[in-house]
């Protein structure tokens, strides 16, 4: 009897400690995903990184040398896009959205930063707005995402979080020459109210400054025919 009450009260701390095992192993995996994710775009967007020994130990560690990343950028991000988003899918099937409650802050956003780089947001979508709905994850990373998947369809978006470019031959000097802009917004006249009711702390403005576009505002048909006048 006695060998019984001990089992009964250690068999719950055993439990408890190979969840906490998995939670952490879990939270160490969805770094590294994360690192991935990040490294290679935040390299991409930096050229004095070049000579960066992070930016070489990082690519050693990722089977590529400096020469190899600089000739071929994004067809390696996209290949490991694709890489971290079969895993990710794999932890959703699961854990669910692995959450703030599961992992932590800011372990909680890397999960939404691999599905809003693929092309599977609109299948992922309703799982990242229940986790906010849920205070798993915070909503203004939800309408980042809402944007996107607006913008992919030709919508108008809503909180005007996305940029956008399109190929036009310059009127000047006849070059063809790549146009950034924020892509056209639902209700432009509200949309600083909107922003701060729902969380940003910029307005449309400086986060277009932030993105290096000067903000002005376009009609889907206009981007549609190139009219960026």
């Amino acid at each position: 009897m006695r060998k019984l009450l001990i089992l009964l009260l250690i068999f719950p701390l055993i439990i408890f400690s190979q969840t906490k095992e998995n939670e952490a192993s879990l939270k160490t995996e969805l770094d590294s995903i994360y690192k991935v994710d990040q490294n290679f775009r935040r390299f991409i967007n930096n050229s004095s990184a070049d000579s960066s020994s992070e930016l070489n130990e990082f690519l050693k560690e990722q089977g590529y040398t400096l020469k190899e990343f600089r000739a071929n950028s994004w067809p390696i991000i996209d290949k490991h896009d694709k890489l971290n988003l079969e895993r990710i899918e794999e932890i959703i099937r699961k854990y669910g959205y692995p959450g703030k409650s599961l992992v932590g802050y800011p372990t909680n956003e890397v999960v939404w930063y691999v599905i809003q780089h693929s092309k599977k947001i609109k299948e992922y979508l309703p799982i990242i707005e229940n986790a906010s709905k849920n205070g798993e994850l915070k909503f203004t990373l939800v309408a980042m995402m809402q944007d996107r998947q607006l913008m992919f369809e030709n919508k108008e978006q809503i909180y005007g979080t996305q940029g956008s470019s399109r190929l036009i031959k310059n009127k000047d000097t006849g070059e063809e020459e790549y146009k950034w802009f924020i892509w056209p917004i639902k209700n432009p006249e509200k949309i600083n109210e909107l922003r701060k009711s729902t969380g940003f702390t910029s307005t449309i403005e400086e986060y277009s400054k932030q993105l290096s576009i000067t903000y002005k505002v376009y009609t889907l048909k206009q981007v549609k025919n190139l009219d960026f006048d």
